[in-house]
């Protein structure tokens, strides 16, 4: 699997750096996005990832900077994806705060958009005191004018937080053979979610061998035992799995949060975190800043990734204010280069791997090894 930061800027784009965008590649080909600022389908373009795989959108939040993008997006994919047929089969799954969902209607209605594809909108229910006390709409949200529903939107889903014993909530989206994903709130100027990705142990390779000694032929009946199966050969003879397979391949998890003062109210979500998405929008100068406006900074993103035990911090949603670290004409204390270093020297002492996650900034995730997830 791949990490592709499309855009690590905050507020807004410039000629050098885009807004918020992060792309998972999978493995197998689809690709998930999380947030989709404006200029995003730009992005796209330079990136070695295409938009036409994405299956899933994930949304932090609703400020401009991580959704503005969405709409052209959703438009773009349609336009490349050609003429109805296998297209038309599509569907891209929507997760986002409440309001998610007007949003994406009321821009494509107004502006008469087609799609040849379907989507599905599933909204997060934020609690009470997600809201800031000035939040004009109310905790409920703006009800006044209904969401018109697209051509080719289906059902979705209201998702609302469920807690554990302790009182700490989560709220589910996805759970399949392959991945558990869960949200979390986090300390923002508005409802705002992290998403922890939590890969299931999958089956070990087949020996070929062991397949061609117990009579197993290669076809349907390899893909029964990969499945967890068994099978009767012609012979008569039955194989198991575990006859066959080797070692099952341990799941990464994977946490990546939107805008952030304070994420450890998600904290209880995750255990032996293998990457941290966290930003570090100003450096620690401007810690009063930063947590003032619900913003985090090197320090309190190590912090975090120290909380979760993560074994790699990859760093983003930088403001305007810190160039590019190729960026010409710039010295270190006007770049990125100052944050990583404050961060690398807040985690010195411990194995915490800190990165820069710039704009195509590409983050290949190593498996995890079978010592590892028994650590």
């Amino acid at each position: 699997m791949w990490l592709h930061f499309l855009g690590s800027g905050s507020s807004y784009p410039t000629t050098k750096r885009g807004v918020s965008a992060l792309a998972l590649r999978h493995d197998d080909g689809p690709v998930w996005l999380f947030d989709c600022g404006e200029g995003t389908q730009i992005q796209f373009q330079k990136a070695s990832v295409t938009s036409q795989k994405i299956t899933a959108i994930f949304i932090s939040h609703l400020h401009g900077d991580h959704l503005f993008g969405l709409p052209g997006l959703l438009c773009t994919i349609s336009s490349q994806l050609g003429e109805e047929g296998e297209a038309g089969k599509k569907v891209v799954d929507i997760y986002g705060p409440k309001g998610i969902n007007k949003f994406v209607n009321t821009a494509l209605h107004v502006s008469c958009s087609p799609l040849i594809y379907s989507f599905r909108v599933h909204e997060l229910v934020p609690t009470a005191s997600q809201y800031p006390e000035d939040w004009e709409w109310g905790s409920e949200g703006d009800e006044t004018v209904p969401a018109i529903s697209h051509l080719k939107q289906l059902p979705g889903s209201t998702i609302t937080p469920v807690a554990d014993s302790q009182g700490n909530l989560h709220w589910p989206l996805m759970n399949n053979d392959r991945w558990c994903v869960q949200a979390g709130w986090i300390h923002h100027r508005v409802p705002t979610f992290g998403f922890v990705l939590i890969e299931k142990d999958r089956p070990g390779t087949l020996d070929s061998t062991k397949l061609t000694s117990l009579g197993v032929k290669l076809g349907p009946m390899c893909g029964e035992l990969k499945a967890g199966r068994s099978v009767v050969t012609d012979s008569g003879r039955t194989v198991r799995p575990e006859d066959v397979l080797g070692p099952s391949i341990p799941g990464r998890t994977l946490v990546i949060l939107g805008d952030t003062s304070d994420a450890s109210p998600l904290a209880h979500l995750v255990s032996k975190c293998d990457v941290l998405v966290h930003e570090a929008t100003h450096g620690d100068a401007l810690a009063e800043k930063a947590v003032l406006y619900g913003h985090s900074t090197p320090l309190r993103a190590v912090a975090f990734a120290q909380q979760i035990q993560a074994k790699t911090l990859l760093l983003n949603h930088f403001s305007q204010r810190y160039h590019p670290a190729d960026s010409q004409g710039h010295n270190k204390e006007e770049s990125v280069e100052l944050l990583v270093n404050e961060g690398r020297q807040a985690a010195s002492g411990s194995s915490l791997n800190v990165m820069c996650a710039d704009d195509m900034f590409v983050f290949d995730i190593p498996p995890r090894s079978r010592a590892q997830s028994s650590k």
